[in-house]
């Protein structure tokens, strides 16, 4: 049997925390090893028992993206996954930049909770798909496929819409039925994207996506 995943829970409300840590508990393959409710508290826990993942409040007292900026620098092992009730673009942002590897809102549902942070502790990013439109790019605004290709010229036609679709956050799943391709054809234009871009991830490919798109505006 895999050892189970070893999770901390950090945040100042301890009615929602205890929710946190119950969903988690719930599940066969996930233990919690640590709570607590402050920047402090969350760099105790990395320090002390070192868990796979650690879920942060944004806002808790001494800040999480200053708890998350130090995890990453001195526990590289633990990843940290966000918690928050505001979908601040530049907050998300932020923290990603700072080393943060997921980002929930505390709307979402314990099934989304439990999936992220199994992707969270194989290494993988997790931004849900729906804040991930709200993070690259606001509702309001749509790029402009003829402005791609002149700011990615590096990428192939085919690629460029495919980041196009990724910066409107969609999965790859419907990017494929969006264009008629296999969800498999979609992941290899997706590492070719990254490749290329010099990004780890298909948040970070938006991101820089979105940067060069309102450089131009």
């Amino acid at each position: 049997m895999p050892p189970k995943i070893r999770v901390g829970v950090v945040d100042d409300h301890s009615l929602y925390r205890d929710g946190v840590v119950f969903a988690l508990e719930s599940e066969t393959d996930i233990e919690v090893i640590g709570q607590g409710e402050t920047a402090s508290d969350a760099i105790q826990i990395a320090h002390e028992h070192t868990p796979d993942v650690l879920l942060l409040d944004m806002n808790m007292p001494g800040g999480g993206v200053n708890a998350v900026s130090k995890i990453a620098l001195k526990y590289p092992s633990t990843k940290t996954l966000m918690l928050t009730v505001v979908d601040d673009e530049d907050e998300v942002r932020s923290a990603l930049r700072k080393g943060a590897k997921g980002y929930l809102l505390k709307g979402t549902s314990s099934s989304e909770l439990v999936n992220a942070v199994r992707l969270v502790s194989k290494g993988q990013n997790y931004v849900s798909p729906s804040f991930a439109a709200k993070l690259i790019v606001s509702r309001r605004e749509e790029a402009d496929p003829a402005s791609m290709t002149r700011r990615f010229p590096e990428l192939t036609v085919r690629e460029e819409q495919i980041l196009m679709l990724i910066l409107r956050g969609l999965s790859n799943r419907l990017i494929g039925e969006e264009l008629g391709l296999s969800e498999k054809t979609v992941k290899g234009y997706l590492t070719a994207i990254m490749e290329k871009l010099h990004v780890r991830n298909r948040v970070e490919a938006a991101m820089l996506a979105s940067e060069r798109v309102s450089e131009k505006r």
